[in-house]
């Protein structure tokens, strides 16, 4: 069942994530910018991380892992940053199915990492994320013919950089304590984020505006939550099924904002949320066919082997 426990965290952590785009978009609606929302999320988001390892009190670290976990940081940091620059650029309904390309490339990197060709449940999981991510997005609404190259180009780096987040995760300083690597992931993607904004002016607006409620709930929910979750998961489940499961970000995304923002769903983008789902279920499916196939037996628990 351990498998099982961490694919949940992996989903619960995806799922954190797909709330961020309906803050963001409350938030432009009181006049504030994606520079001040951002830097707010990771900045209160870093403070709460910094008080939970300085409660630690277990602060031993080579400085290798240190070096290897800011770069993990770097490249969280990194996806907001490109996908700003992709959805500035294209409608965000394109945008997001650009982004979400990082399903199959995290596959794709994993399998090069370990020498072996993926999985038959991970093929059949990717060919339904990207159908079901289509048709979320509503690509086939879209005129694709004047697509801008450059909003195309950083939404595929957005999806790269997503990839190797969940890829470094996966691997990077696992022995170490997860408030250990929380604190320095998260300083990672701080010191990253603060290369783009005005500290000085990110503080006044904290204390002098209500951006501090929207840095509270995106630091949280953007950072606290689902780095905790990956921190805890990805290496246990390793970055190819992790990409696969962090695709429950769209329909979460999706849900949110006809909850919060009154947006319209259309039964194709129903329907490729419901297959977005069915490819995040795929490999626990499959695995359960077999399992069954090559038994002879009635249907056994997830991973019963252990």
């Amino acid at each position: 069942m351990n498998l099982l426990k961490y694919s949940i965290f992996a989903i619960l952590g995806a799922i954190s994530y797909g709330t961020l785009s309906t803050m963001v978009k409350l938030g432009f609606k009181d006049g504030f910018t994606s520079g001040e929302l951002i830097g707010s999320q990771y900045l209160i988001g870093w403070v709460i991380i910094a008080a939970i390892y300085l409660f630690s009190f277990n602060y031993k670290i080579s400085w290798k892992n240190v070096g290897q976990l800011l770069l993990t940081g770097l490249m969280t940091a990194l996806v907001g940053i490109t996908y700003a620059v992709s959805v500035s650029e294209l409608p965000a309904s394109i945008a997001v199915v650009f982004l979400f390309q990082f399903t199959w490339i995290g596959v794709v990197i994993e399998s090069i990492m370990t020498r072996t060709l993926p999985s038959k449940s991970k093929l059949v999981a990717i060919f339904l994320l990207v159908i079901g991510t289509l048709l979320a997005g509503a690509i086939f609404n879209q005129s694709l013919s004047a697509l801008s190259m450059k909003g195309v180009l950083f939404g595929l780096l957005a999806a790269l950089f997503f990839a190797l987040y969940m890829v470094l995760s996966s691997k990077v300083a696992t022995q170490e304590a997860a408030p250990k690597r929380l604190f320095f992931i998260s300083t990672g993607a701080f010191l990253t984020i603060s290369l783009t904004t005005n500290p000085v002016h990110l503080v006044t607006q904290l204390t002098e505006t209500s951006l501090w409620r929207y840095g509270l709930l995106l630091g949280v929910l953007g950072v606290v939550v689902p780095f905790f979750l990956f921190a805890i998961s990805m290496p246990k489940i390793g970055a190819g099924l992790g990409t696969i499961l962090c695709a429950a970000e769209l329909p979460s995304a999706m849900v949110v904002s006809v909850i919060f923002l009154g947006e319209l769903v259309t039964p194709l983008q129903w329907s490729g949320m419901f297959l977005i789902v069915l490819g995040i279920m795929a490999p626990d499916i499959i695995k359960r066919i077999s399992v069954t196939h090559r038994s002879g037996e009635k249907l056994l628990p997830y991973n019963s082997q252990g």
